[in-house]
Parts: C-alpha cells; sequence; structure tokens
C-alpha cells in the first residue's frame, strides 16, 4: 500500500486492510504457513514527522525445533513508529543503532512510503528464534526418528554414547593397572 505524505498533513490517513503474505517472503525456515494479514491504523502529521500507529493480526504456523509438528500461533500487535523524511538510506550496510533510533524510519523526501515492507518486518520479528510446540517437547528419537511425543519408541537406548568409547577403554586400563 502506498502513502502519499503530503495528503497526510491535511487529515490524518486511515486503513483497515487484509494483506496476503507467502510464507517465503518472511524468509525464514520455520515459517510454513501464514493467514491472511489483517492490519489496521493511521498515519498523522506530527512535525518533524508522520506517526504511524496500527495493530496487525494474523496467525502464523511453525515448525517445531525438537518434533518438527506444526504449531500455530496467533499474533496480535501494536504498532507504532515515527516515519521521517530523509532521503534515501545513505549506507544500505550494517550500521549501529542508538536507542533513540529505534522506531524512526528514514522514508524518500518524495513522500511516497510504502507500508508493506513495514508489515513485512514486523511479522519477521514475531517469529521465534526457537519455535517449540510446548516448552516440554521430547523430540525425536535419534536412532528411529520417531516423535516422543507420542510416547517411546522401543529403540534400546544405548549405555554409552560411542564417542566416549575411547575414553572408556582409557579409564578401564588405567584401573586395571592400580
Amino acid at each position: 500500500m502506498q502513502v502519499r505524505l503530503e495528503q497526510v498533513r491535511e487529515a490524518p490517513f486511515l486503513w483497515d486492510e487484509t494483506e496476503r503474505v507467502d510464507a517465503d517472503e518472511i524468509g525464514n525456515p520455520d515459517v510454513l504457513g501464514l493467514s491472511p494479514v489483517r492490519w489496521r491504523g493511521e498515519i498523522s502529521f506530527a512535525d518533524p514527522g508522520y506517526l504511524l500507529t496500527a495493530t496487525y493480526s494474523y496467525q502464523q504456523t511453525l515448525s517445531c525445533q525438537r518434533c518438527l509438528e506444526p504449531l500455530v500461533e496467533t499474533v496480535e500487535q501494536p504498532l507504532q513508529l515515527l516515519l521521517v523524511p530523509g532521503g534515501e538510506r545513505r549506507d544500505a550496510g550494517e550500521h549501529e543503532l542508538a536507542e533513540a533510533d529505534l522506531g524512526v524510519v528514514e522514508v524518500p523526501l518524495d513522500g511516497e512510503v510504502d507500508l508493506r515492507p513495514l508489515l513485512l518486518e514486523q511479522i519477521q520479528l514475531n517469529v521465534p528464534m526457537k519455535p517449540l510446540c510446548r516448552a516440554g517437547c521430547a523430540g525425536l528419537c535419534p536412532t528411529c526418528g520417531a516423535n516422543l511425543n507420542a510416547g517411546a519408541c522401543g529403540c534400546e537406548p544405548e549405555t554409552i554414547d560411542p564417542r566416549w568409547k575411547a575414553l572408556e577403554a582409557l579409564k578401564q586400563r588405567n584401573k586395571d593397572t592400580h
């Protein structure tokens, strides 16, 4: 959605829309799918810039990091940003942000703002770093791959991790010499 900020000086710009966002646009393999995103809000003139106040809501289907089962989360978040005309970003690379920079978005001097990238950024920020279907998720059996949340798989638990067998042999040799 494109907004011309010069029109906002006269009266606030209001919107109430539903946008379709493809999971691939988020760029996170844990996101399996997204429901249509409903967002509504207002942009009003607030010298030296424009105040964007909105809320957005949607459901995201994620993949559990331990058992790989899909889980559905409902997200409803407020958003408040100050849009400041400042031209194109000088440095597209990494740069340090001060606390005062959080919540401030530089917009082109021509005054036309595309709100979709702001919405996509907020959706990306709402994807957990390690999604889990529940806190006590048992995960998958490392031997057969069975989902341990459904119950024990029947694999024999290995008494010694194979990576430690050489150390066990050394320990046994030391025991025999003493």
